[in-house]
Parts: structure tokens; C-alpha cells; sequence
């Protein structure tokens, strides 16, 4: 799943905005809540000094001797607190004890022979001093989300150029003489990027327009000499003096110039990338007996039974010259690979399969033979071919959206599946 550049910078700034803020609200909590000890400190020895010397000039205003806490207890708090026994044993300074679940300040100070205990309840200040605290966080937390919407609205500032030259990128077709004006962009990496995409795109056009010339000499000087072997033998079958072998030998070669044509039209489609272009309906079982043809007398030979268990209405939308290489080629691989046994066509559940009882391909073998020039089996199968048959095929099943499997054991054959892209006329009978 791929992010748009401007959610990734708003993202990026919206993160490093938000946790800047939760730093500094956090230091500001600690530095406040710092300073607020200080102060009460500060107030606290303040009180106490003056509270001495004012008891120290006259003793009667010294609170009663509790006996408890060997020492007096003067009660600077609104209401009076009992203090726990556990405070005489405090050192001398200020403390912070919680007493009915209520925080407060104790300090304790040298009288005489005595301590003085005096209390502080500080929890007004301290309830205020928290609410501002939470105000802060809770401000915090709207500039963030603030931050958030910013982000997206300055990131949107920032990437627009690369937006708009995407937009005139995906405008334009391949072998199209437009071009992006770089003029158009102030930033000069947008403006670089779009200098170097048009020398690219005019690179490009370049070799489409060389390959579509390459493609259209092909395709007349292939079908040229393709038509004179046709016109020949549609001239030779009326020579009623050709009979017998010489005849089914004529047949031959007028299916091969057949053949031959539909091969060159399905390359120049490839060639071309016209993938969803001329499908119609293909019998299955007529394609299956197609390709096993050119092969009969090299199965014959090796005494390898070729089997179409296909339905004879069995039908599919496709585009025929494309399955006709397709089949073309893994039968032709099957046949170098098997020495005995049988070649057999089938069809289920939507999946043509083609099984054969030859050499296998090994495991490691396996995941390369749709790779180009790469050759498996023995050594005298490898010979007989070059290794872009497979190549092919799987080239083609990419551009019509077929999938085309491969499973195979050693000393057991092999077995290629191939399952048709879905279309509404598929599978029709």
C-alpha cells in the first residue's frame, strides 16, 4: 500500500510538531512543579523564622505542650490536624505527610529543649496550581490536533508542483510529441525532474516509433513469401494428379503457412501490447488437436500416445494465434521430454492442463524454466531446443492474463495447467 507524498510530509511534520509540543508541556510541568516546591519552601521558612522569633519575644503566644509529640504543635491550617505519632521522629526542616488522605507540609524546628511542629495546608494553592497544569496539557492537546490540519494544509503547499507534474505525466501517451514545460515549475528539483522525465519520454517515443516501424517490415516481408506458399498450395490442390502421400504432404504444409501467419499475428499483437484486443471464442478441443498436429510423426516415432480428453464443445474466449504458440510450445516441450507413454489435453473446472509421462523436472530446475535461454532435462532434450519457448509462453499468459502453472517429478512427467483470464463469454459451450 503506497502513502501519497503529501500525506508522508504531513505526517512527518505533524510528528515531529506534536512531540515537540508534548516535550515542551512536559517541561514546562516539571519546571513549574519545581518552582512551585520552592516557593512554598521559601514561604514556609519564611513563616517558621518569623513564627520563632515572635514566640521567642513572648512566650505566650506559644500553643499548648503536647506531651505526644515532645514538642509544640502550631496549627498554621485552616482546620486542625492531628499529626500521627511517626512525626516526632522526622528530622528537623520541612516535610510532606498526607493525613486523612489530605497532603500537607510539616515543618520542624529546635525550641528551646522542645521541637515546634507547624503545619501547612498548601492544598488550595497546590488544587489551583494543577488545574492550570491540566489547562496546559489540554492545550497541548488542541495544538496538536491544530498541528495535525496545518501539517496536511502546508504539506499540500509544498508537494502541489510534484502533484501537478504527475497529473501532466499520466496526461500524456506514450509517442505523443508533448512534452512537460519545465517553465511551468519554480522549484528547481520539480523543474530538474521534469527536464529529465521529457529527454526520457523522448527517448522513448524514439524507440516506440522504431519498433512500430521494425514491426510493420516484419510483418510484410514475413507475409510476403507466407502468402506465395499459400497461393501454391491452394494452386497445387487443384492438381488432381497429386495424390496419396505427396497430398497429405501438400495438407501439411498449408496448415504450417497457416500456422506460420497466426504465430507472426500473435507476436506483432505482443509486440505491439494490443493484450485485450481480438478474443473470441476458441473450441478447445479443435486447439488441443491443432497443436498436437505438427507433431504426430515424433510421437509416432517414440510410440507416445497423444490423448484430447476435452469435451468437443467445450469453448473459451480467447485470443486464438496467442493460445495457439502457447500450446504450440508446451506440447513441443512435452514431446522432447518424453520418451514413452502418452501426451494427454484435458479440461476442468475452467483450468487446461497438459500432462505428460516424460523425464520430470527437477525441484531446482523448476522455478527457472520460464526464464529465457534457460534449459532443463537431459542433455539431448536441451540440444533440441533453445530456451525461450517457455519464455514465450509465459510472456503471453502475462499479457492476456492467463495463469500458467508448472508441476513435475522426476522419473514421473510433467503437468502444465493453464486458467483463462475470467470474461463474461468465457467458458461457454
Amino acid at each position: 500500500m503506497r502513502n501519497s507524498l503529501r500525506f508522508k510530509v504531513a505526517l512527518a511534520f505533524s510528528a515531529v510538531t506534536i512531540l515537540l509540543l508534548i516535550a515542551q508541556a512536559l517541561g514546562v510541568k516539571t519546571l513549574a512543579e519545581a518552582q512551585e516546591e520552592r516557593l512554598i519552601d521559601a514561604l514556609i521558612q519564611e513563616d517558621i523564622g518569623n513564627l520563632l522569633q515572635s514566640y521567642r519575644s513572648d512566650p505566650a503566644l506559644l500553643p499548648p505542650f503536647d506531651r505526644h509529640m515532645n514538642g509544640y504543635v502550631s496549627g498554621g491550617a485552616r482546620q486542625p490536624v492531628v499529626l500521627p505519632a511517626a512525626v516526632k521522629d522526622l528530622p528537623l526542616g520541612t516535610h510532606e505527610i498526607l493525613v486523612g488522605g489530605q497532603e500537607i507540609h510539616v515543618a520542624v524546628a529546635p525550641f528551646g529543649n522542645a521541637r515546634l511542629y507547624r503545619v501547612y495546608d498548601f492544598g488550595a494553592y497546590e488544587q489551583r496550581f494543577k488545574q492550570v497544569i491540566n489547562a496546559l496539557m489540554a492545550g497541548t492537546g488542541v495544538f496538536a490536533l491544530l498541528t495535525i490540519w496545518l501539517a496536511y494544509a502546508l504539506s499540500g503547499l509544498l508537494v502541489r508542483q510534484v502533484g501537478g507534474l504527475a497529473r501532466q505525466v499520466k496526461a500524456l501517451r506514450l509517442g505523443d510529441a508533448a512534452s512537460v514545460n519545465p517553465g511551468r515549475y519554480d522549484e528547481a528539483e520539480v523543474a530538474e525532474l521534469a527536464s529529465a522525465f521529457n529527454a526520457y519520454h523522448q527517448r522513448m517515443s524514439s524507440m516506440v516509433e522504431r519498433e512500430k516501424s521494425f514491426t510493420g517490415n516484419v510483418s510484410h516481408e514475413l507475409r510476403t513469401p507466407l502468402t506465395i506458399v499459400k497461393t501454391g498450395c491452394e494452386l497445387l490442390d487443384q492438381d488432381d494428379s497429386i495424390r496419396g502421400k505427396s497430398r497429405v504432404r501438400l495438407q501439411q504444409i498449408e496448415r504450417a503457412a497457416d500456422t506460420m501467419r497466426e504465430v507472426i499475428e500473435a507476436l506483432l499483437m505482443l509486440a505491439r501490447e494490443a493484450s485485450a484486443e481480438h478474443q473470441e471464442p476458441v473450441n478447445m478441443a479443435d486447439m488441443a488437436r491443432t497443436a498436437l498436429a505438427p507433431f504426430a510423426d515424433s510421437l509416432a516415432a517414440k510410440d507416445v500416445e497423444a490423448m484430447v480428453d476435452i469435451d468437443p464443445g467445450q469453448h473459451v474466449t480467447a485470443n486464438r494465434p496467442a493460445l495457439a504458440i502457447v500450446l504450440s510450445n508446451l506440447v513441443d516441450n512435452a514431446v522432447r521430454h518424453t520418451a514413452q507413454g502418452h501426451i494427454r489435453f484435458s479440461y476442468e473446472d475452467g483450468r487446461l492442463a497438459l500432462e505428460d509421462t516424460g523425464a520430470g523436472i527437477s525441484p531446482q530446475a523448476l522455478p527457472h524454466v520460464f526464464e529465457r535461454l534457460y534449459q532443463a532435462g537431459p542433455e539431448e532434450a536441451r540440444a533440441s531446443g533453445c530456451g525461450i519457448g517457455l519464455a514465450i509462453v509465459k510472456r503471453i499468459c502475462d499479457q492476456y492474463g492467463w495463469a500458467i502453472e508448472l508441476d513435475s517429478e522426476l522419473g514421473r512427467g510433467t503437468r502444465a495447467s493453464l486458467r483463462f483470464a475470467p470474461t463474461p463469454a468465457s467458458d461457454a459451450s
